[in-house]
């Protein structure tokens, strides 16, 4: 009997540059184990009656194939979730952890249930998060100008005269925004507008150069270094497809 993918489907939200998506198993046997690839992003994930925030990866996660409980989640463009949250980016990087670890025990239940009862769990993770998004208000500007110039391939020095400040406010600002320094936080970026170009059919090379590397070799090292596979790799094994475009391209995580 062939192996069935798991079914990934998302939505933009309401919520400004946040991104709605569902993971579904179909019946049969599991399919192969897939990677989803670092995009700067954090999600808050509903899955088997738990929530779960997915920090900021500075690596490719595994998932596991043999969960196949659905999911439905919402995920912050970069520098939203701190601040939604109220806990500092890098203290979650490259962790999925229970919200209730975070917030208040009884907070979290009472949301956890709300979930739960929902016919559509992942508008009801989008109304919370709009509902807190109303009372805690916006990110931080400076925050959405630097991930925003970044994402469009400025440079770190670029992006720190932009916005006014110096080498070091700017790297101690983008940790607790992001989860990394603003370098980390470039590249990650520039992988992924790459591999988005990639998936519109562009050959690897013009991708790499339109994309900001230096040529398909330096792509090809930063693919290793932040993915740790290969480009062909990647795209013959059908990852791409679950790690698809969002407005900031992503891809689809799930809880550890």
């Amino acid at each position: 009997m062939p192996r069935e993918h798991q079914r990934y489907q998302e939505r933009p939200s309401r919520l400004d540059g946040a991104v709605v998506w569902t993971l579904d198993a179909p019946p049969g046997p599991q399919g192969p184990a897939r990677s989803v690839l670092p995009d700067g992003c954090m999600d808050l994930i509903w899955s088997a009656g738990r929530l779960v925030v997915a920090g900021p990866d500075t690596h490719a996660f595994q998932v596991d194939p043999h969960d196949r409980a659905p999911r439905a989640a919402i995920r912050f463009p970069p520098g939203t979730a701190p601040v939604l949250l109220g806990v500092p980016a890098n203290e979650l990087r490259d962790h999925r952890v229970e919200l209730a670890d975070l917030w208040s025990r009884t907070a979290v239940r009472e949301l956890t249930g709300r979930v739960d009862r929902a016919a559509d769990p992942a508008t009801a993770l989008e109304d919370f998060a709009l509902a807190l998004a109303a009372e805690t208000g916006p990110p931080d500007p400076l925050t959405a100008a630097v991930a925003d110039r970044l994402r469009r391939g400025g440079s770190v020095a670029a992006t720190a005269a932009e916005v006014g400040l110096g080498a070091r406010q700017l790297h101690r600002r983008s940790l607790a925004a992001f989860g990394y320094g603003p370098k980390v936080l470039a590249r990650i970026l520039r992988l992924q507008r790459a591999l988005a170009l990639v998936r519109t059919g562009l050959p690897y090379a013009e991708a790499a150069c339109a994309a900001g590397c230096v040529d398909q070799a330096h792509l090809a090292r930063e693919m290793r270094d932040l993915a740790g596979t290969t480009l062909g790799a990647y795209f013959s094994a059908g990852d791409a497809e679950a790690n698809n475009d969002t407005p900031q391209p992503s891809g689809s995580r799930t809880t550890a």
